[in-house]
């Protein structure tokens, strides 16, 4: 209830903007939820890669089943999620720490999608596309904070961590009122990545490129083709 004093025009217009701001966390997520991993391995005849590879429905995975193009058009879409509804809401003049909310809920729909039985990914494409409409210097150093650490040891996924460890305190510094959300989210990707860094702990994690990728990929080929004869 608004107190009597209060401007209706303005109890208007918040309510406008509330309304608003929950349908785009509801868009985000559900757009988000469309795995575009999965899509474009059914369109260019690659295997489900929820079924094989590391069973991630990731750039990654799709790029280790054997599709660079499929892999690299995977990526941009996954970024895009993240991107494009942050960047509409906002261009709507959302408030800053309720945009950091909105790329949360893409990050969510690609983790856990409603379209794909909540089968999804880890999350970080989409996450480094919701940083771009925010500020280029923050998604930008998480991009060259991830690329580095990926050319320098070999693992995709330990460039993730390390990059998800870091982003929050490039928000700080750069954008210190996304702050919150980008730290949530953080912590979402990290959780996701617990299998991941098991493995790194253990030695057993493969690199994207190397002798046990291939043999990854090989041993998945075996599995693949014993699925299939099975099949028949």
């Amino acid at each position: 209830m608004w107190p009597a004093s209060y401007p209706i025009h303005i109890a208007v217009k918040t309510t406008k903007m509330t309304a608003l701001t929950i349908l785009m966390i509801i868009l985000a997520y559900l757009g988000g939820s469309l795995s575009s991993a999965v899509l474009v391995s059914r369109i260019t005849g690659l295997p489900d890669p929820r079924d094989h590879g590391s069973h991630n429905p990731g750039a990654t995975n799709v790029l280790r089943l054997g599709g660079r193009l499929a892999a690299l058009i995977v990526l941009l879409l996954d970024m895009l999620k993240g991107m494009a509804p942050v960047y509409l809401a906002w261009y709507l003049q959302i408030k800053p720490v309720y945009l950091g909310f909105i790329g949360v809920a893409a990050c969510l729909g690609h983790m856990y999608p409603i379209f794909f039985h909540f089968r999804g990914g880890k999350g970080v494409a989409t996450a480094l596309g919701t940083m771009l409409p925010i500020g280029f210097a923050m998604g930008g150093a998480a991009i060259v904070t991830w690329l580095l650490v990926l050319l320098v040891s070999g693992y995709s996924s330990l460039a993730s961590i390390i990059t998800v460890l870091l982003t929050p305190l490039f928000t700080y510094l750069l954008k210190p009122e996304y702050t919150l959300p980008v730290s949530l989210l953080s912590c979402l990707i990290l959780i996701r990545h617990h299998e991941n860094i098991t493995r790194l702990l253990k030695g057993e994690e493969s690199r994207l490129w190397g002798r046990r990728a291939t043999e990854v990929m090989k041993t998945d080929a075996v599995a693949q083709k014993r699925d299939e004869r099975d099949k028949k």
